[in-house]
């Protein structure tokens, strides 16, 4: 059979198995008053939005999704016509009627935006109230939990809102330190006791929300009626410190093919800046990947690249199309092999993880910038 031409360049392997079984995993963490909320913003980190979304509502049976911003949302309401979305960022209030149109349910973050929001409508809108209770990004911000209650109850008495929950989102969940862990417990109790002080005021809202993937590892809750899973339900860990729970597996997978292979000399050099120069013969290969694809260009001389399970050094720069890699040790490659920059080969694995540790930064950001011109391909 003939594969379709984008395979023979740089592509993006996507498993829906995997994805599954995520689910699977994450469902039995989670108390049975807690459904998860799956996190498919920036294009479901990286992952192809539409599949994604059709897979969990379809396969996974998940009723919730969170996601940035109005485009996100439409993206899901046209995949998905029965499913809860929420808006966890900002939406101008112009578009407040688009959040109507497609039954939105949007993140309030203040009075005033409230008051914006129902300015230019004349039905009601759903919505979500945030809560800063330490994160330092968005929401209400009160002394107490009596203030912060008196401040939503007014939001609550808007004629064109309807408000269906609170949440919070948690700054350093994924950390063990023993402070870290004090910090979380406040902003928790901060929540939940603002959320009993509602219902004192006969104020019963459907959904209070506070648990992050780190949170559904290592403090699920049954008081948080949603579990906002986001990273973990990909595969990869909140933090790289934090262990995963047993059974998680990586959904992406990273390759490319081999388009060159050549023998160099001692004192030849390598990729752009000659950074990089032979201290003897050897047979390099050249990759049909480079930074316009997301793989970042500080993996210059630093990463390693999977050809018949065998793990091959980086050398020189990335280039943006290409890089070049050491395969003396390899003399079976040839031109047309596929390589592995995430994911496994025989008996080697190269996680999104572990090329953020390279470079100081998180495996988020890796999937996440794996760009538009390598196509995901869905496997199930």
């Amino acid at each position: 059979m003939t594969e379709p031409r984008h395979l023979h360049r740089a592509w993006a392997d996507i498993s829906l198995s995997a994805l599954k079984n995520n689910i699977d995993i994450i469902k039995k963490l989670n108390s049975s008053s807690t459904e998860i909320m799956a996190v498919v913003k920036a294009d479901a980190y990286g992952h192809g939005c539409e599949k994604i979304v059709r897979c969990l509502e379809k396969e996974c049976g998940i009723k919730y999704f969170a996601v940035s911003n109005i485009d996100e949302a439409v993206e899901v309401r046209i995949c998905c016509p029965n499913a809860e979305i929420l808006i966890l960022g900002y939406t101008p209030p112009e578009y407040a009627g688009d959040l109507l149109k497609y039954n939105i349910i949007q993140g309030i973050v203040s009075a005033d935006y409230a008051r914006e929001l129902c300015s230019g409508i004349s039905e009601r809108l759903r919505c979500h109230i945030k809560i800063d209770t330490g994160m330092g990004r968005i929401g209400l911000r009160n002394a107490s939990s009596e203030d912060c209650a008196a401040e939503i109850a007014g939001i609550c008495r808007m004629e064109r809102l309807s408000v269906e929950g609170i949440y919070t989102h948690f700054a350093v969940a994924d950390s063990d330190n023993p402070d870290n862990i004090a910090y979380t417990d406040r902003q928790e109790t901060f929540i939940t006791d603002t959320y009993d002080c509602l219902t004192a005021m006969n104020i019963r809202l459907p959904h209070i929300h506070f648990m992050n993937s780190a949170a559904v590892c290592c403090r699920n809750s049954p008081r948080s009626t949603l579990a906002r899973a986001g990273i973990i339900i990909y595969g990869l860990h909140p933090d790289i410190n934090m262990k995963l729970p047993n059974g998680l597996k990586p959904v992406m997978s990273l390759k490319a093919v081999i388009s060159h292979v050549k023998n160099i000399e001692a004192g030849d050099c390598v990729s752009y800046g000659r950074t990089f120069r032979a201290s003897g013969k050897m047979r390099i290969a050249t990759v049909t990947i480079g930074y316009a694809d997301g793989y970042s260009r500080l993996l210059s001389s630093k990463g390693e690249i999977l050809v018949h399970g065998h793990r091959c050094r980086i050398l020189g720069r990335v280039c943006m199309d290409q890089i070049m890699i050491d395969v003396t040790d390899v003399p079976e490659t040839h031109p047309g092999d596929i390589a592995v920059l995430i994911g496994t080969d025989g008996s080697e694995t190269v996680t999104a993880d572990e090329l953020a540790g390279l470079y100081g930064t998180i495996g988020y950001e890796v999937v996440c910038g794996i760009s538009k011109r390598v196509p995901r391909i869905y496997t199930k």
